[in-house]
Parts: structure tokens; C-alpha cells; sequence
């Protein structure tokens, strides 16, 4: 196992926009840092690309450089290991993995971004029309992240799962 202070850190975003992605496939523990390099989160993953551009999505303020190190054979305690290592290592629990583990983990949920206006006509709509209220919700968030995204000069396609949006949650497809 490599410490976490002896890996390079590595730019999230290559010089023309794309998530880095020679992980692609790859099993492994991460850690994210924000631009200032203070350490945010720490995951593992089966594919580490994959789980890199969820967290972009979630908290592109964020993620601006991370650590990898990957391993051959998939095993959840050795990557359980491997955390808890790095976590000890840096002498505190990363507030990603600690009071905001749910914004770094968990699909966004447009219904928490409402505006007073879809609040009323979401409670004021019948079982079909809340549904329809959800996914303009979700198209409006969803437009927010990818101009956001968008300003980071992300140029890596982001596309949700449609069939969460119904339900008012934006997670990658």
C-alpha cells in the first residue's frame, strides 16, 4: 500500500476538459482535493473514471486534483484498508467522508432546490403531474450543474438518468 503523501496529484480535468480517464475500469481508492489541495474525500471504486465524474457532477467546486491508487484484484477490504490508511494519515476525517458524505455520495436532489413556485404547484398536482413537476425540477438543477460544469470549462459528456429525474434526483447514466 502507498501512503497517501507519496502519490502525485493528478489535475481532474485535462488541458482540453475531460475528466482525467486512465482509470477507466479501474479498481481503486481516490482522494479528491479542492484547488488549494486540502484533502475533501476519500472512495473507492470498480471503476474509478466512472466515480471521479459522479463527485465532478456533485461537487465541482470541489474537485480540482486527486490521488489514485489502484489495485489489481478487487477486494473490498483491501480498498476498505487502503481509506482508512489515508484517513489516519491525514490526521482527520475529510469532510466528504464525515457531515457531507451525503453531497458526495447520494444522487442531487433537485427537490431540495424547489423554488416556492414548484413547491406550490408540485403540492397542488395529482400523482402524474407531480412526476412532471419533478423532471422540470431535475431539467432546471441539471441545467445549473452543467453550467457550472460548463464555467470549470468541463468539456467530458454529462448525461443523467432519465428515469431518476422523475423522481427529482440527477445521477449519471
Amino acid at each position: 500500500m502507498t501512503s497517501l503523501s507519496d502519490l502525485p496529484y493528478i489535475a481532474y480535468l485535462t488541458d482540453d476538459g475531460q475528466v482525467v480517464d486512465r482509470f477507466d475500469g479501474k479498481v481503486g481508492v481516490y482522494a479528491i482535493f479542492d484547488l488549494a489541495q486540502t484533502l475533501q474525500f476519500i472512495g473507492y471504486s470498480r471503476d474509478v473514471s466512472l466515480s471521479l465524474r459522479q463527485h465532478l457532477v456533485r461537487q465541482p467546486h470541489q474537485c480540482h486534483w486527486v490521488k489514485v491508487q489502484t489495485i489489481d484484484r478487487p477486494s473490498r477490504t483491501a480498498l476498505e484498508e487502503i481509506r482508512a490508511a489515508w484517513i489516519t494519515e491525514n490526521g482527520a476525517v475529510p469532510v466528504g467522508n464525515d457531515r457531507d458524505e451525503a453531497l458526495w455520495n447520494q444522487p442531487i436532489d433537485a427537490k431540495a432546490q424547489m423554488t416556492p413556485e414548484e413547491q406550490a404547484a408540485y403540492a397542488a398536482a395529482e400523482d402524474a403531474g407531480k412526476i412532471k413537476v419533478l423532471k422540470q425540477v431535475a431539467r432546471r438543477v441539471e441545467a445549473e450543474v452543467l453550467a457550472v460544469l460548463g464555467d470549470r470549462g468541463v468539456t467530458t459528456p454529462i448525461r443523467f438518468d432519465p428515469k431518476l429525474k422523475e423522481e427529482g434526483l440527477l445521477n449519471l447514466k
